[in-house]
């Protein structure tokens, strides 16, 4: 078991003692990666996390794709010194009207994860994800339950949005731990591509309190950049809030 120091006491409760959260970098319900051709292409993210007890951390992920096969690489690390390394690799299959998503990963400690999700048809489609880890020691940058199902509902409208609305929940460790996600992702403009996540969380966090919550994400993206700023209260179902800004660059 890992001793942290006070900052992050109460994030890492969840974070690392019950590795519960969504694989960092693996594909999100709805969302296209970065690449639609055969052409390897690259998406660098740098991070920084400010949370309400004045504690903050950095990351960064490089992540690559084609239209099948995608695999990304990334360093955490906290203000207090805990740094974890992580890796992982994802492949796309389409069916015609069922796409599904096999996504592994890797990270120092000795976790392994795994997770496969998928998509049922065309403009209006049905969400669908199971995930498990090893419950090894593991801090994860998504904040959504890992040993988890997802279910939801997306469309695609003729403009080119997509809208999805998606829950995951914890169905192995009895925490009662669910997020749900409201994501719209569309053009406002010829180059600016906005995209809206607003959710609610739900459920017991590791002091057996619990919690509950509304974040807001707004990503914009100008091509090669994107900037994302999400604002996120009782991150990781603890007491603590946290701010996220992250920006990238694809080439």
């Amino acid at each position: 078991m890992t001793v942290t120091p006070l900052p992050f006491r109460c994030l890492l409760a969840i974070g690392l003692l019950s590795p519960l959260l969504t694989l960092a970098d693996a594909t999100k319900p709805g969302e296209k990666d970065i690449s639609q051709s055969d052409t390897l292409e690259y998406k660098l993210t740098p991070s920084w996390y400010q949370l309400s007890d004045d504690s903050h951390a950095t990351d960064i992920n490089l992540r690559g794709a084609t239209t099948d096969l995608t695999f990304w690489l990334g360093q955490y690390r906290q203000s207090d010194g805990y740094a974890q390394t992580r890796g992982g690799l994802e492949r796309n299959f389409d069916f015609g009207l069922a796409r599904m998503t096999l996504s592994g990963q890797l990270a120092g400690g000795g976790f392994i994860g795994g997770s496969v999700s998928g998509e049922v048809g065309n403009d209006t489609y049905a969400i669908w994800g199971f995930g498990r880890t090893n419950l090894r020691d593991y801090y994860n940058l998504n904040f959504d339950p890992n040993d988890a199902i997802t279910l939801g509902l997306g469309h695609r409208s003729e403009n080119g949005a997509n809208t999805s609305l998606y829950t995951t929940f914890d169905d192995r460790l009895d925490t009662g731990q669910r997020v749900t996600h409201g994501v719209w992702r569309g053009y406002v403009s010829p180059a600016l591509r906005l995209t809206v996540d607003l959710s609610y969380k739900r459920g017991r966090g590791a002091d057996d309190q619990t919690y509950s919550g509304t974040g807001l994400s707004l990503t914009g993206d100008v091509a090669p950049f994107f900037l994302r700023i999400a604002r996120d209260p009782k991150v990781n179902f603890t007491a603590l809030d946290m701010t996220r800004v992250s920006l990238g660059v694809r080439f």
